[in-house]
């Protein structure tokens, strides 16, 4: 049996419990990651109870984990004032939701200081800005998932190791976590492809910040080759990573029970969501005891 429970980042159209629950339930998805606004925007939205009780209740049911994705322009470590207030603001109500939803993590994208010579004034930043939110929090959650960039514009963490000084700035605090995404990784320059690499870069991750620290996984193949810099998602096995990798991925203890979710193609020729049915069937068959790399 799979260790890490296998689903998706889910459509939640229709409304949180409505739309994500159909959706999760269609593709088989054991863990879900979701939207609770405007994903490319500030504004945020107050939720629906109904629909809030009603996803609560279905992912307990379920035996499903949830988690929140904060909007693509969160940015701690920008030199604009007015992006840092509106970022930590939306950090900490997307945290609130976590805490009303019952998630296990908010996702935060790790961000960028916007120039070489910012680099330390943006971790200063991050303590703070970031370091009350956490404090604010209560003992059980949800974790505030920090998720490496592909890198480029000075991001602030992009390969495992930059997770070292993210999680000095935050005093590594109980409640701080990593979201790994395998295409970011890759794009970063961690050569996941080479046989023991993926292996390798799980390794390293825990050296830079402890064990116990992986929450979250988003397992993507890339269009692009490692090095790119480029945060292109392809389906598993359909782009330049390959499914070697994923099997790799699956099986390092680091993996044992923390979830998986996909952000590649939601749809194929077949259905509007036949990709993300078939991505997540074939990680479990990666996951299995002897998987075939076929």
């Amino acid at each position: 049996m799979i260790g890490s429970p296998v689903g998706a980042h889910v459509s939640v159209r229709g409304g949180l419990a409505t739309g994500g629950l159909a959706y999760a339930d269609a593709v088989g998805a054991r863990a879900v990651q979701v939207f609770v606004g405007n994903p490319r925007g500030w504004r945020r939205s107050a939720g629906d109870p109904r629909q809030d009780a009603a996803f609560t209740a279905g992912c307990a049911q379920r035996g499903v984990p949830s988690f929140i994705h904060t909007p693509f322009l969160v940015n701690v470590g920008s030199p604009s004032p007015a992006t840092v207030d509106a970022s930590v603001a939306t950090v900490a109500a997307d945290l609130a939701r976590g805490v009303q939803l019952g998630c296990a993590g908010v996702v935060v994208h790790a961000g960028s200081a916007v120039g070489e010579d910012r680099y330390e004034a943006a971790l200063r930043q991050l303590h703070e800005r970031l370091l009350p939110v956490l404090e604010a929090l209560p003992d059980d959650g949800p974790r505030l998932l920090v998720e490496p960039t592909a890198g480029g514009g000075r991001a602030l963490a992009a390969t495992v190791g930059d997770l070292a000084p993210y999680f000095a700035a935050l005093e590594h605090h109980p409640l701080l976590g990593v979201c790994l995404d395998t295409c970011h990784a890759w794009a970063a320059g961690h050569d996941l492809a080479s046989p023991g690499g993926t292996s390798d870069t799980l390794d390293a991750l825990e050296a830079a910040v402890g064990p116990g620290r992986l929450g979250l996984v988003h397992a993507n193949d890339s269009l692009d080759g490692c090095g790119s810099l480029r945060d292109r998602h392809a389906s598993i096995g359909a782009g330049q990573i390959g499914r070697g990798a994923f099997a790799e991925l699956l099986a390092h203890p680091s993996l044992a029970g923390v979830p998986v979710v996909v952000e590649t193609p939601m749809a194929t020729d077949t259905g509007p969501w036949d990709g993300h049915a078939r991505d997540i069937a074939l990680l479990r068959e990666l996951g299995s005891p002897v998987p075939s790399l076929r």
